[in-house]
C-alpha cells in the first residue's frame, strides 16, 4: 500500500509513518496504537488516518450518512459503543468503524464483532484495563558519559543520525582519542584503524556500532521499558485476569522491568549500589576518616607527658622544625595508628575492593597535625569509583537492555492486545445491555425488525416497548401525536446504521437491505420561508435525480460517475448501484398542508420508481394518498385509545392501516359517552373523520 495514496496522508505524515516497523499492517489492520507511535500522531489522527486506510482498502466511496440528521445516528451509535470501553484508545479505535455500504468492509467487521460478542464482560478484567494506555515513545535519552568517536567526516553524520542520543566526535590520531578517553567513561571508536591501540580508559573499537545502536546506547531500550513499566504491568495483568495467550513469557518480563527504575537506571545489582553509594558518600567518608583520625592524636597527646630537654628544643628550633618534627619524633607510632584508623574508615565506610590501595594513600605517612587528606589522591580515587561506577552501569544496562530488546515486540503487542480486548468488550457489553443480535444484510431492498427496542429514547432501556416494522419500497407512517412516529423512525435509522456498520443491532432479529446511501430528515421547526423551501425541494430534487442516475448505470451494467466525499460528509453521488434509504420526518411542517402533501406524493412517486426504501411519518397520509397517481402504501401507529386522559398506544406500526388521530379519539371518547351526547353533535363529528 502507497502511504501517500491514503486519504489524508501527505509526504509529512507518511515519512513519519515509515518511522514505524511495518506501517503498512498498522493501515491495513486500522491498528490505531500502532499508528499512534509514530512522530506527531496522535490517537485521534490516527484514527482518522487507518479509517482512510480502510476505505482505500475496500474501494469504499465514503458518503453513506447523506444528511446531518443520518450523521447524528452514526454519531448517537458510536457513542453507544464508546461508552462502554474503559480507554481512551479504545474509544478512538472504534471511530474506525464506521457505516459502509461495501458488502466486503461490512463482512470484515461482522466477523470482529461476531467474535467480540463472545467475550465475557468480567468487572475484574475491566478493573485490570483501566491502567492500560498506549505505549509511549521517549523522544528525549540523552547520554553524557559516552561518545562516539570517527576520522571520517562522512561516518560522521552518519553517527549522529543514527545515534542521536551521545556525542559524535571526529579525532585524527590515538592522542586525540587517549583526551576523550580522559573526558568520557566510554568511548567508541568506529574506525577499524584503531584496533590494537592501547589506551588507557574504556575505548572500544566497534566498527558496526552504528547498526547496533542499542549495544551503545542501551538507554534506548532501557528508557522506553521505564517509561512504559506500569502500562506493561497492567497489560500482563489483562492477560492473566481474562486468560489471555500472552506473546512472551510474562514471569520473564516482568523479571526484567523488576530490574529497573523509573529513570532506566538499574536497580538490585549489589556491586553497582555499592560503587554507587562510594562515589556519593566519598567526601563524607574522607571528613569523617579525618576527624577520626585527629580524635585519635588528640586524645593520645592529652594522655601522654611529653619531656624535651632544653638542648634538644633549641636544636628543634635552631633547624626551623616545628610540630611535625615533634610528632614525628616523640608520637611517631601514634601518629601511625591514628592515620591507620582513618584508612580503615574510608575503606570500610566505602566498602572499597579494587581501590583499596589508592583510599589508604589519601592519608600520607609523613607526620601532620591536624591529619589531613591528599586531594590529589582523593581526586584520583574519585576518578576511579566514578568510571567503575559508569562502566557497570553500563555493563549491566546492556546485559538488561539486551533481554528487554528481545521482548520489545512482545511487550507492544502485548499491550496492543489489551488494549484490542477493550474494543471487543465494548461491543459484548452494548450488546449485553441492549439485547443485540447480529442482523442479516441482504442484497434485497428493504428493512424488518422484530423485537427492536431503540436504546436512543429517554427512558431506562428495560421500559422500552419492543417494536417489530417492516418496509419495502415507500411508506407513509401515520398515527397519533406521541404515539412512537419519531421513535420508529429513530429505531429504523439506528438499525440499519448499525448494520451497516458490521455491528449488532438492539433486536430480537431484524433483516436489512444493503444500501449506499442512508438520507435521514429531521422534522423541520415551523413553516419555511421561500428561500429555505426552495433548497429543501432541490436537496429531494437532488435525492431523486442521483437514485435515477444510479438506476439507470446499474441497468447499463456500468458503474456511474461522480466524486465521492471523504468521511461519510454528504452523499457519494452515483458511486454504487445499492439502493438508498430516505426516511423524512413530518415534511409537512415545510409549507401549507394541502401543498405539503401534493409535495410529499410527488416525491414518494419519484422514489418508489427508482426502487428506493423511503418512509415518511406524516399526518397528512390520507391527503398523500388522494394526490399521488400511483398506490402508496400507508401504515399506522394504532391507538387504542384513551384511559384516563392517558393515549393507550400498539408501538409496532400496523401494515396498511391508516391511524386515527388524537383528535379523533377524543371525538369518539364523546361520542360515546351518551350523557354528554344527547344532541348527536359529537357524533356528527366524527361522522366527519370516515
Amino acid at each position: 500500500m502507497e502511504l501517500e495514496s491514503v486519504p489524508g496522508v501527505g509526504a509529512k505524515t507518511a515519512a513519519a509513518l515509515r518511522e514505524l516497523d511495518d506501517p503498512e499492517a498498522a493501515l491495513r489492520d486500522g491498528d490505531v496504537a500502532s499508528l499512534a507511535r509514530a512522530p506527531g500522531i496522535s490517537e485521534g489522527r490516527a484514527a482518522r488516518i487507518a479509517r482512510g486506510a480502510i476505505r482505500a482498502e475496500h474501494d469504499d466511496p465514503g458518503g453513506f450518512t447523506a444528511t446531518k440528521r443520518a450523521r447524528e445516528i452514526h454519531e448517537d451509535a458510536l457513542a453507544l459503543l464508546t461508552d462502554r470501553t474503559v480507554t481512551d484508545y479504545a474509544a478512538k479505535r472504534l471511530e474506525t468503524i464506521y457505516p459502509s455500504g461495501v458488502r466486503s468492509r461490512i463482512e470484515e467487521v461482522r466477523s470482529f464483532a461476531e467474535s467480540a460478542m463472545a467475550r465475557e464482560p468480567d468487572p475484574a478484567v475491566l478493573d485490570a484495563l483501566s491502567a492500560v494506555e498506549p505505549l509511549a515513545q521517549p523522544g528525549d535519552v540523552r547520554v553524557r558519559d559516552r561518545c562516539l568517536a570517527t576520522r571520517d567526516a562522512e561516518r560522521y553524520a552518519d553517527a549522529q543520525a543514527a545515534i542521536p542520543e551521545v556525542s559524535v566526535e571526529v579525532v585524527d590520531d590515538a592522542r586525540q582519542l587517549a583526551e576523550l578517553a580522559r573526558s568520557y567513561s566510554t568511548v567508541v571508536a568506529l574506525d577499524e584503524a584503531f584496533a590494537g591501540v592501547d589506551i588507557e580508559g574504556d575505548v572500544r573499537v566497534e566498527p558496526n556500532a552504528l547498526e547496533e545502536p542499542e549495544s551503545v546506547v542501551p538507554e534506548r531500550v532501557l528508557t522506553f521499558f521505564a517509561r512504559n513499566r506500569d502500562r506493561i504491568r497492567a497489560a500482563a495483568e489483562v492477560h492473566c485476569v481474562a486468560d489471555l495467550d500472552a506473546p512472551c513469557d510474562l514471569e520473564t518480563l516482568l523479571s526484567a522491568l523488576d530490574q529497573l527504575d523509573e529513570d532506566g537506571s538499574v536497580t538490585g545489582d549489589e556491586e553497582l549500589d555499592r560503587l554507587t553509594t562510594a562515589v556519593d558518600d566519598l567526601d563524607a567518608a574522607v571528613s569523617t576518616a579525618e576527624s577520626v583520625a585527629n580524635d585519635h592524636l588528640r586524645e593520645a597527646i592529652e594522655e601522654q607527658d611529653v619531656t624535651i630537654e632544653g638542648t634538644d628544643l633549641l636544636s628543634l628550633v635552631e633547624r626551623g622544625a616545628g610540630v611535625d618534627s615533634l610528632l614525628q619524633r616523640e608520637l611517631a607510632d601514634e601518629y601511625a595508628a591514628a592515620v591507620e584508623k582513618a584508612r580503615d574508615h574510608l575503606v570500610d565506610a566505602l566498602a572499597l575492593r579494587d581501590m583499596e590501595a589508592t583510599a589508604r594513600r589519601a592519608f600520607p605517612d609523613e607526620p601532620a597535625y591536624p591529619v589531613e587528606h591528599s586531594e590529589d589522591v582523593v581526586a584520583r580515587l574519585r576518578e576511579e569509583l566514578t568510571a567503575a561506577r559508569d562502566q557497570r552501569a553500563t555493563r549491566r544496562k546492556q546485559e538488561l537492555a539486551d533481554d528487554l530488546a528481545e521482548m520489545r515486540e512482545a511487550a507492544a503487542a502485548l499491550v496492543d492486545a489489551a488494549l484490542e480486548l477493550d474494543v471487543e468488550l465494548a461491543i459484548a457489553r452494548f450488546a449485553d445491555d441492549f439485547d443485540c443480535t447480529m442482523p442479516e444484510v441482504t442484497e434485497s431492498e428493504g428493512v424488518a425488525i422484530e423485537g427492536g427496542r431503540s436504546p436512543l429514547l429517554d427512558v431506562p432501556f428495560d421500559e422500552v416497548e419492543p417494536v417489530d416494522y417492516a418496509v419495502e419500497g415507500v411508506t407513509v407512517l401515520s398515527g397519533v401525536n406521541s404515539g412512537g412516529k419519531t421513535s420508529t423512525l429513530d429505531l429504523v435509522a439506528l438499525v440499519t446504521t448499525l448494520a451497516h456498520m458490521g455491528l449488532p443491532v438492539p433486536a430480537a432479529s431484524a433483516r436489512i437491505g444493503r444500501i449506499s446511501e442512508f438520507h435521514y430528515h429531521a422534522k423541520t421547526q415551523g413553516t419555511l420561508d421561500a428561500g429555505a423551501f426552495e433548497a429543501t425541494l432541490r436537496e429531494f430534487g437532488d435525492l431523486v435525480a442521483d437514485v435515477d442516475h444510479r438506476s439507470a448505470a446499474a441497468a447499463d451494467g456500468a458503474p456511474a460517475d461522480g466524486d465521492a466525499t471523504a468521511d461519510g460528509d454528504g452523499p457519494a453521488a452515483g458511486t454504487d448501484d445499492r439502493p438508498v434509504m430516505v426516511l423524512v420526518d413530518e415534511l409537512e411542517s415545510i409549507t401549507e398542508p394541502g401543498a405539503s402533501a401534493k409535495i410529499m406524493a410527488g416525491i414518494l412517486e419519484a422514489l418508489g420508481e427508482r426502487q428506493a426504501t423511503a418512509i415518511f411519518v406524516s399526518h397528512l397520509a390520507r391527503d398523500i394518498r388522494e394526490a399521488a397517481e400511483t398506490d402508496i402504501s400507508i401504515d399506522g401507529i394504532e391507538a387504542k385509545g384513551l384511559k384516563d386522559g392517558e393515549l393507550r398506544v400498539e408501538r409496532s406500526p400496523v401494515k396498511g392501516k391508516l391511524a386515527r388521530s388524537t383528535p379523533e379519539l377524543i371525538v369518539e371518547k364523546l361520542a360515546d359517552d351518551g350523557a354528554d351526547d344527547a344532541d348527536g353533535f359529537y357524533s356528527d363529528l366524527l361522522g366527519k373523520f370516515e
